[in-house]
């Protein structure tokens, strides 16, 4: 079902939880209203503004999976909302760009938050940003390798080190057994020992 020029219903009920676990995820006609109505007055505009397609990351959410991923019950994703959407564009990072690129009732522009970005962005995010918007992460898996490698040619300590790496790496099996969970937190290891500084 066609929702708007170039968002469809399938795009904001497509959930990879929901068909893991075999949950229906179908908005109903007060859902799909709503969804209509985010697609004209917020998708639509930022998709005009940057010339690029939107992906639908997390769209409505019927009961069932909402209480499968831990989302609270009155979320703007779920049941008698759905008027929220979760998405990514291609090639732009999420900061200041998108904060003048709002419509609708309750998203209008905020000129002092850009020019607090403007005055606040650290100003290596602002010298590489551009550069490596491509890399990953929005951009930020280009600067911290950029930033490595500074560090290294200069004989400066890193900015993460063996503790943070392996923190980091612990995101992805926590998360993997917060979904098998039911969404329920995971309490991340102390790697230091109990000298986390």
């Amino acid at each position: 079902m066609q929702l708007s020029k170039h968002f469809k219903l399938e795009e904001f009920e497509k959930s990879m939880t929901a068909t893991r676990k075999g949950i229906e995820n179908k908005a109903g006609s007060g859902e799909i209203k709503n969804l209509t109505d985010l697609c004209y007055g917020v998708l639509e505009p930022v998709r005009a503004k940057f010339d690029k397609p939107i992906t639908i990351t997390s769209g409505y959410r019927s009961p069932e999976l909402c209480e499968a991923i831990g989302s609270k019950p009155t979320s703007q994703h779920t049941c008698n909302n759905g008027a929220a959407a979760d998405f990514e564009i291609a090639g732009i990072s999420f900061g200041s760009k998108l904060i003048p690129v709002m419509a609708g009732p309750n998203m209008v522009e905020n000129e002092n938050l850009i020019r607090l970005y403007e005055k606040y962005d650290h100003p290596l995010y602002k010298e590489l940003n551009e550069k490596t918007v491509k890399s990953g992460h929005g951009g930020m898996d280009g600067i911290m390798m950029y930033r490595i490698v500074e560090c290294l040619n200069n004989g400066l300590p890193l900015d993460q080190n063996v503790y943070e790496g392996a923190f980091w790496s612990a995101v992805t099996p926590l998360s993997a057994k917060s979904i098998d969970s039911g969404g329920n937190p995971q309490n991340f290891p102390d790697f230091t020992r109990g000298r986390f500084y």
